[in-house]
């Protein structure tokens, strides 16, 4: 079993700053992408910034210069430092992870359980 864990969401003022954080764990070989997606209501889930195992991150354009995603792979953690967030911002944030299991050997994408941000005045 392979789980992601986030957290670090809550409420914020337009131009206020959040945290998020996401853990990996269970039968784990090997992780290969980490990232970060959300969804707003009534809208599709879209991609927020994606950082590879040994590669270039990669940012939607919304988000440039706002937004900034670490991963600590010994820790198999994925962090996302979001500033100058705005009222689009708002959704649920979701952990993302490709993952080669030390059970099946096969590699497949995880979803964390989802992280509510909020913004507002």
């Amino acid at each position: 079993q392979v789980q992601l864990v986030e957290s670090g969401g809550g409420l914020v003022q337009p131009g206020g700053s959040l945290r998020l954080s996401c853990a990996a764990s269970g039968s784990i070989f090997s992780i290969y992408v980490m990232g970060w997606y959300r969804q707003a209501p009534g809208k599709q889930r879209e991609l927020v910034a994606i950082i590879p195992s040994g590669g270039t991150t990669n940012y939607a354009e919304s988000v440039k210069g706002r937004f900034t995603i670490s991963r600590d792979n010994a820790k198999k953690t994925v962090d996302m430092q979001m500033n100058s967030l705005q009222l689009e911002d708002t959704a649920v944030y979701y952990c993302y992870a490709v993952i080669k299991s030390t059970v099946t050997a096969i590699s497949s994408a995880y979803w964390g359980q989802g992280t509510q941000v909020t913004v507002s005045s």
